[in-house]
Parts: structure tokens; sequence; C-alpha cells
């Protein structure tokens, strides 16, 4: 909780973590998170990626939010960034 810039009790158990399934009600199966398609819908721009993840400020939109998917393995090395932890798709028909 001292590492989140919003990090607030009533509001995490309540707020992002029901949505992600890891707090205290976990998620049905029905509600499952994307944040790649959540950062088009929310950040079109991608502010807060730009502010927050300094490897990706100076990539276009169309790159920024996904750009595991737009760049490979050798580009993103070069930005410094790494590959996705959890593949949504597979995750999401399991």
């Amino acid at each position: 909780m001292e590492h989140l810039i919003d990090g607030d009790f009533a509001s995490n158990n309540g707020g992002w973590q029901w949505t992600v399934g890891s707090g205290n009600d976990a998620s049905p199966w029905f509600r499952i998170f994307n944040p790649w398609t959540q950062s088009v819908k929310f950040d079109p721009h991608g502010v807060y990626i730009k502010k927050y993840v300094q490897e990706l400020q100076d990539l276009p939109a169309a790159i920024l939010h996904a750009p595991h998917e737009k760049l490979d393995k050798v580009q993103l090395k070069k930005l410094g960034y790494g590959e996705p932890l959890v593949d949504h798709k597979f995750a999401r028909y399991k």
C-alpha cells in the first residue's frame, strides 16, 4: 500500500482490487480486467503511461497501449520494457 500513488484502504478494497479480483470479493468468471483495453478506452493518448513508464514515453499511442503486440522482442528489450507476464487471451478462455 505504501508504494501506491493512490493508496487508500477503503478505495483499494472496494475499487480496483474488486475489479481485478485480488480483493476480498473474488472475481467471477465474467469480470476479467484487461489493462490494455482499459488503457485505450480511458486514456487514448497514453498520458498516464507516458508519465509513469519512462521507457514508453516516446512511443505513439498506436503502439503505446500494447507494445508487446506491436514491437518484436528485440525492440522491447532496446526500450528496456519487458514482455507481459499474463497472456490475457489464454487466461480469458482457460
